[in-house]
């Protein structure tokens, strides 16, 4: 209202000068000096009035434009301040998004985190029951192989033992041999040498046919049963080879003297062959001596 008021007052101050200057003007120029003596001072106060309501006016359309301003300016800042509040919402807005997102990525980091140490260790038990599993496979190799060798080793000790008892045994019993055929032959040229087929048959001592004449039921030793089935009797001579069958144990005269014969020695013995009896070598079968139809 105030505005309203300050701008018709000044609209009046500005058309009273050019209302009153065509009348000053005509009656300067009719009534001469004195009308424009007693004209100026009025239209003076009335410049100096308008000037002062104009000086005020424009002081107060300052004043209006500088509260138009400071309003401007209240506006803008208000504007500003809620532009900044908006911008401060948003930013928390932005901040708790930001903080939520930095939640989750902290989880997921944490959730990477765990999956890896957990893939590591995973990775590090297999490894380490893998290289368990490696070493007690090699430890149980090598135990293999060194229980191989030892049982090798006794195996071949145990063999060559063996082998060399063999050898040895073989070696023993080839001197053994040896050392029995060499005092067999020793001991057969010796009885060789002694045995006389003529000269104890000589002796008194031997004199079986006589002891025989006296003591005929001795004589009588029972059927003879040949080593061989349809095997008939087969006259031998001094020289000749007899069978191993013919000369076995029981087929022995253990003791010659209960006959009258001569004692044998050695690999000699007096066997029954029939009603026959040889001196053999009971190696070989050698027929050494023979007397023939010695028993009934």
């Amino acid at each position: 209202m105030r505005i309203k008021m300050i701008a018709l007052l000044l609209a009046a101050s500005a058309g009273t000068p050019a209302l009153i200057a065509p009348a000053q003007a005509q009656n300067f120029r009719e009534g001469g000096s004195r009308a424009v003596e007693t004209a100026l001072p009025e239209v003076a106060v009335l410049q100096r009035d308008g000037r002062r309501a104009n000086r005020g006016e424009r002081r107060a359309n300052r004043g209006q434009r500088s509260g138009n301003r400071a309003d401007r300016r209240q506006r803008r800042a208000n504007r500003a301040q809620n532009n900044g509040n908006r911008a401060n919402r948003q930013e928390r807005r932005a901040n708790r998004g930001n903080q939520a997102n930095r939640q989750q990525r902290r989880a997921e980091r944490r959730a990477d985190r765990r999956q890896e140490r957990r893939a590591q260790r995973r990775v590090d038990r297999r490894q380490d029951r893998r290289a368990e599993r490696r070493y007690e496979r090699r430890q149980d190799r090598r135990a293999d192989r060194r229980q191989q060798r030892r049982a090798e080793r006794r195996v071949e000790r145990r063999q060559n033992r063996r082998a060399e008892r063999r050898y040895e045994r073989r070696q023993d019993r080839r001197a053994e041999r040896r050392y029995e055929r060499r005092q067999d032959r020793r001991a057969q040229r010796r009885f060789e040498r002694r045995w006389d087929r003529r000269a104890w048959r000589n002796d008194r001592r031997y004199d079986w046919r006589q002891y025989r004449r006296y003591n005929r039921n001795l004589y009588r030793s029972g059927r003879y049963y040949s080593p061989y089935r349809g095997y008939r009797y087969r006259r031998f001579d001094v020289g000749l080879y007899i069978g191993a069958a013919f000369f076995g144990s029981r087929y022995w005269i253990n003791d010659p003297w209960q006959y009258r014969l001569p004692a044998a020695y050695g690999p000699y013995r007096w066997i029954r062959y029939y009603d026959d009896v040889l001196l053999i070598d009971t190696r070989n079968g050698y027929v050494v001596d023979v007397i023939y139809e010695f028993f009934y």
